[in-house]
């Protein structure tokens, strides 16, 4: 019944869409003319009807060229290998020298793995870069079978396979525990394509330090409370028909509601930016929520089991996260070097967090661990924008290269 709801607003929105669409073709020729005031407004009034509601479908990355030494060359993304709940997307592009393979594992939270476009874009000038691109649950058929949190392991390895011996992980936020996972399996069978670094990024490895909002509502109720209203089945319209899901929609409502005064602040400057006539401050706020608002369903699976591992049971945290009912040994973790990345205004992934695996791996040598607290930033600031590029990032880039 939830998700027929949301499809029944959805539907209804596009009625509201399509009443802005004609508000703007109406504005446009008394825009062209220089009219500003009333109509200025008008203009801006359709162009907000027409942005109602949200889109399922994964954004383009939009990485057309990097700069690279002193040339712009081509990137070119490709499919490198598919999983029914996955796919290695590959950003090749034609360079003179060989660059470190990195395998940025996205999280899979409600949004696709879009939300690290400038995470990529900015690895991929002196790196060889892959990305999983996680498949929005409700298109996934149902004969694919579930998708838990082990499963999500299974393909980190898989993907890593593909690109082969000598690679490098960069984790963003939650998929540090899954990372941290498939590296104590890959090394408990002393794996082939055991990644040689793993950079985590405010990533939920130990849950009980600095509790944020999320840990809090997470522990607030009991599991069964999650199942029950949380969890949806896909409508008949879909691939997925019948799967259960947790919704992109609901995780999205969390995300907004946890912030709403900046997120009603973002669309009344985005109005006013329109109505000024502003394009290049208005694109910015829009670009930023054509990302936002684009979501994705997670497998009901994944979800609980992340739910209750993760941050009831603190399973990484207290050195008890198994894969497939087997104890896995963090200790074992003995070739693959280890950068843990906080940011010090972090409202989702407090700081403690993320250095919590040092301490978990016991047999990596001290010079093959490092830590780096960003000062000024927010979760977001850690892997995006302009602290990432110019004070992270140089860390980061260091860190691989020193391990290749």
């Amino acid at each position: 019944m939830l998700y027929d709801a949301y499809d029944i607003g959805s539907d209804m929105a596009e009625g509201v869409r399509a009443w802005g669409r004609l508000l703007g073709q109406a504005a446009a020729p008394w825009s062209a003319a220089g009219f500003g005031g009333p109509v200025a407004l008008w203009a801006a009034a359709g162009a907000m009807m027409a942005r109602t509601g949200l889109t399922h479908a994964r954004p383009a990355y939009g990485i057309g060229t990097v700069r690279v030494g002193n040339r712009d060359v081509p990137v070119a993304e490709r499919v490198a290998h598919v999983m029914p709940f996955g796919t290695l997307t590959h950003f090749a592009k034609d360079v003179d020298t060989r660059q470190p393979r990195v395998l940025v594992v996205a999280p899979l939270s409600g949004h696709f793995a879009t939300l690290l476009r400038n995470t990529v874009a900015t690895l991929l000038a002196d790196h060889d870069v892959y990305i999983t691109d996680w498949t929005n649950a409700r298109d996934v058929p149902l004969a694919e079978g579930p998708f838990g949190f082990d499963d999500y392991v299974d393909h980190v390895v898989r993907f890593l396979e593909v690109i082969g011996p000598g690679a490098h992980v960069v984790a963003v936020c939650q998929p540090a525990v899954q990372t941290l996972a498939a590296a104590a399996l890959m090394a408990a069978t002393e794996h082939a394509a055991t990644p040689a670094s793993m950079t985590l990024m405010a990533g939920p490895v130990d849950t009980s330090v600095n509790p944020t909002k999320v840990n809090e509502l997470a522990m607030s109720k009991p599991m069964r409370w999650f199942e029950d209203n949380l969890i949806a089945t896909v409508p008949r319209r879909y691939a997925g028909a019948g799967r259960r899901v947790y919704p992109g929609f609901v995780q999205l409502s969390a995300f907004v509601s946890m912030n709403a005064d900046r997120h009603l602040k973002g669309h009344v400057d985005l109005f006013w930016h329109l109505a000024a006539g502003e394009r290049d401050k208005a694109d910015a706020i829009a670009a930023f929520y054509d990302e936002y608002f684009a979501v994705l369903d997670l497998a009901a699976e994944f979800y609980l089991e992340t739910v209750r591992s993760v941050f009831q049971d603190n399973d990484l945290g207290r050195n008890r996260l198994t894969y497939r009912g087997r104890p896995l040994d963090m200790g074992g973790i003995r070739r693959t070097a280890l950068l843990t990345v906080e940011g010090e205004r972090d409202d989702i992934c407090a700081v403690g967090q993320t250095v919590a695996a040092h301490d978990l791996l016991t047999g990596l040598r001290p010079y093959m661990k490092r830590h780096h607290l960003q000062a000024g930033v927010g979760h977001y600031g850690v892997f995006s924008g302009r602290k990432w590029q110019g004070q992270v990032y140089p860390i980061v880039k260091n860190f691989i290269l020193a391990n290749d």
